[in-house]
């Protein structure tokens, strides 16, 4: 049996398509290391969202060359990528194929080289598994989307939707919080959107997972607003339940109505803006997360600055900020592109405001009391949880609370986390 290691990067989404992976192969009793000098192979769970992300791929991966490692390429560059000859001496296992990974292991450390891309729908669900952390159970609940934004190169990679039928989802949550898990975290592509290919939708779906009879909390992932608005006073009715996270992760992309129309995004910033006023009604002190790409090819400075204004206005607690980057066979890709040094300035711009909005909604927290939820540990004797709105809490205090509850009095912030002290 083979010693293999796993590099995984992007979103949630890979990370529980690894630790399925990870999860067949102990099964099969090959070894799992945490070090890659010690690996006969590895297996590397790629992304392709951003330009970053492939260069460190690449770099990390002639890296792996030099150390005559054998490799086996997995996730979204070998599924996506047009021009497969130049991974010719690697295994290639794709998005859809990850419960082979075993056959394309045994193959690789024979010394063949294997590619498994076919593309067919089938459920993740209910494998064997490898937790990242013991607490946390990430499930997916459909592949693909039903969107084609010109920005994006995932759509590749992960095709069209299918959602995964509800009673395997509840199944597989059910077993996770049997076996330990104390926080689950719905992911996808775009969670949105589960259900529309079968004549449901995830509000549906959403009430059957809080009707599980087992002691949890719920995260609900992304979702994109073009078909969140369609559903969102019933999604926030259902965000109430106490089961679940008062935290929603919809991506706003660019505050201008022009830029969401070459980014082909269907809705208006005005119908964003409805979609977090109507949460915020619902539930004051939600968590509202979101996305913004700076220096999309036909962004224009006014354009930039009615994002800035919505920013201001909807006061998100989360924002993850991008710069434009072409991904190669993209439409976007084909535009002309704005001056990287003009996308470097928004970039700022934006972040600086960022801080001062985050900073002030954390500013709130001071002086709340309740529980928080113990997942992992943190820096210099502290340990890391969550609040009931998906707060991430830092209490000094020793790695035996992890896992634990705590009552804990919020003394202090920053723009990116509450400073709290455990009171009893």
């Amino acid at each position: 049996m083979s010693k293999v290691h796993f590099i995984t990067q992007g979103c949630s989404a890979n990370q529980a398509d690894s630790e399925v992976m990870q999860g067949l192969l102990a099964e099969k009793n090959h070894a799992l290391v945490e070090d890659e000098d010690q690996a006969d192979i590895v297996v590397f769970n790629t992304c392709t969202v951003k330009g970053p992300s492939e260069s460190f791929f690449k770099k990390k991966l002639a890296e792996l060359k030099e150390k005559n490692k054998k490799v086996i390429l997995a996730g979204c560059i070998p599924q996506s990528e047009k021009k497969k000859e130049q991974f010719k001496e690697h295994s290639m296992i794709g998005t859809f194929q990850i419960d082979h990974i075993d056959e394309v292991v045994n193959e690789t450390a024979s010394g063949n080289t294997i590619t498994l891309l076919k593309r067919e729908n089938k459920s993740r669900l209910n494998l064997p598994k490898v937790r990242k952390n013991d607490l946390i159970e990430i499930v997916p609940i459909n592949d693909g989307c039903l969107s084609s934004c010109t920005f994006c190169k995932t759509k590749q990679a992960r095709g069209n939707l299918y959602s995964y039928p509800s009673a395997d989802i509840v199944r597989h949550i059910s077993k996770a919080v049997e076996n330990g898990a104390k926080e689950i975290w719905l992911t996808s592509q775009d969670t949105a959107v589960y259900g529309l290919d079968q004549g449901s939708n995830i509000v549906s779906l959403l009430k059957e997972i809080v009707s599980i009879d087992r002691d949890f909390m719920l995260r609900v992932g992304m979702g994109n607003p073009d078909h969140l608005k369609n559903c969102i006073k019933e999604y926030a009715q259902v965000l109430k339940d106490p089961k679940v996270f008062k935290f929603v992760h919809i991506p706003l992309q660019a505050g201008s109505d022009k830029v969401l129309k070459d980014m082909r995004r269907e809705y208006t910033a005005d119908e964003f803006k409805k979609i977090v006023r109507i949460l915020k009604e619902a539930i004051p002190e939600i968590t509202i997360a979101t996305d913004i790409i700076c220096g999309f090819p036909t962004e224009t400075e006014e354009d930039f600055e009615k994002t800035l204004e919505l920013v201001r206005e909807i006061k998100p607690g989360v924002i993850n900020i991008s710069r434009y980057w072409p991904r190669p066979g993209t439409a976007a890709a084909l535009m002309k592109q704005v001056n990287g040094r003009i996308i470097k300035e928004r970039t700022k711009k934006l972040t600086e405001l960022f801080h001062e909005v985050a900073l002030d909604n954390n500013k709130k927290w001071i002086g709340w009391e309740g529980k928080v939820f113990v997942s992992e540990k943190g820096k210099e004797g502290s340990v890391l949880g969550r609040n009931y709105a998906y707060k991430q809490v830092v209490v000094k205090g020793s790695d035996d609370l992890i896992g634990k509850e705590v009552e804990v009095k919020i003394i202090d912030c920053s723009s990116f986390d509450l400073k709290g002290e455990i009171i009893s």
